[in-house]
């Protein structure tokens, strides 16, 4: 059933997504609620992370502190939750300790026999629903709410490793060791993603986003193997879904971090999302016209890092990425979503967090010298 919400005021997000010019660049943060605020970590002294994920007041509340203390500087709001839900709605028990940890991760193709083959995603998943509806009526029109998935790739990496891995050792290996293994496992947890996925914009969400934050693990043969056919499936299944219900078809945004922009690209998302390493210049002319000869919208891509450089660094390279998006689109603000390229790290002063965004209203706007 559609939801009834308060009309939007600021839809300048979904502007750039959809490849048009903008005044400025519109510009949110990954993890922009998150522990680099002192009110995000006074609710955390009370409550377990997934608590606060699983309780809609307090998965709105976390939402809503970013756009109260920035406010008139983000363009949108992303539901307070985590990529690692997916898993859990599989059965697999994951804790943070301080980060995540599965109890009983996957060994073999074997283990999987031990999830359950079908899942009831609004049963399992129906808080993160209740969320988005929560927080769309709660910012009553002032920002697009953003809803979101870990990849396929990246939520078996995890399920495998049972939590953070430097070398993705364990899960590398059943690509290799159990290639048809993996490819059921990809396909079961890209059924889930497609549904939950459907089920957020049912519930508010404006625009999706997929994390790949592990694509850069794969050598570009093996993400076109293991990963771009699942994010191809996303962004179809998801297009074709919210039809079929006629529910409204938002934009979507893959951040495959590390993959090859042009394999990115050809999965048939919206907006590509970019880390710093990264020249938007180069990444426009391999990626510009490839899909049905649009411009695909570009999002990022400012190292997080420079945020503990000080104000005068912060400017500078804020100008910087700018500069280079601008080039990217012939001296225009076009197609592109400011952020960081990756999330926002704990240590972040939130002053500083304000004059980034800040120092992007004021040089999104023009080419500046």
């Amino acid at each position: 059933m559609t939801q009834e919400f308060p009309a939007l005021t600021n839809d300048l997000l979904l502007r750039a997504a959809r490849g048009e010019q903008t005044e400025r660049a519109p510009v949110w943060v990954m993890r922009q609620a998150g522990r680099y605020l002192p009110e995000f970590r006074k609710t955390r002294e009370t409550h377990e992370f997934f608590e606060i994920c699983r309780s809609p007041t307090l998965a709105t509340e976390i939402t809503m502190q970013p756009i109260r203390r920035y406010a008139g500087l983000l363009d949108a709001a992303i539901i307070f939750s985590d990529i690692l839900v997916v898993p859990q709605a599989m059965g697999m028990e994951v804790i943070m300790n301080p980060g995540p940890h599965f109890t009983d991760p996957l060994n073999t193709p074997a283990d999987v026999e031990k999830l359950p083959r079908e899942v009831d995603v609004e049963k399992e998943l129906g808080y993160v629903f209740e969320a988005l509806t929560l927080t769309r009526k709660t910012l009553a029109g002032q920002v697009p709410l953003i809803g979101f998935s870990g990849a396929p790739w990246t939520l078996m990496m995890y399920m495998i490793e049972g939590g953070g891995s430097q070398t993705r050792q364990k899960s590398k290996t059943w690509l290799f060791k159990y290639p048809e293994a993996s490819k059921q496992l990809l396909e079961r947890i890209t059924d889930i993603c497609v549904q939950y996925l459907i089920g957020q914009v049912n519930a508010g969400a404006q625009l999706l986003q997929v994390f790949d934050s592990n694509a850069g693990d794969l050598s570009p043969y093996d993400f076109s193997t293991f990963a771009l056919p699942y994010l191809k499936r996303i962004a179809d299944e998801v297009r074709e879904g919210l039809k079929a219900r006629q529910l409204p078809i938002v934009p979507l945004t893959l951040f495959a971090k590390g993959a090859p922009p042009s394999l990115a690209a050809s999965a048939k998302y919206d907006t590509i999302g970019l880390d710093w390493t990264l020249d938007p210049r180069d990444v426009a002319k391999l990626t510009d016209g490839i899909i049905d000869g649009r411009t695909i919208t570009l999002q990022g891509n400012l190292d997080p890092v420079v945020l503990y450089g000080g104000r005068e660094a912060i400017e500078r390279e804020v100008k910087r990425m700018c500069n280079a998006f601008h080039d990217a689109r012939g001296g225009a603000c076009k197609a592109w979503i400011a952020n960081l390229g990756h999330g926002i790290t704990p240590g972040v002063n939130p002053e500083d967090m304000k004059f980034f965004l800040e120092c992007v209203h004021k040089y999104s706007a023009v080419p500046s010298s």
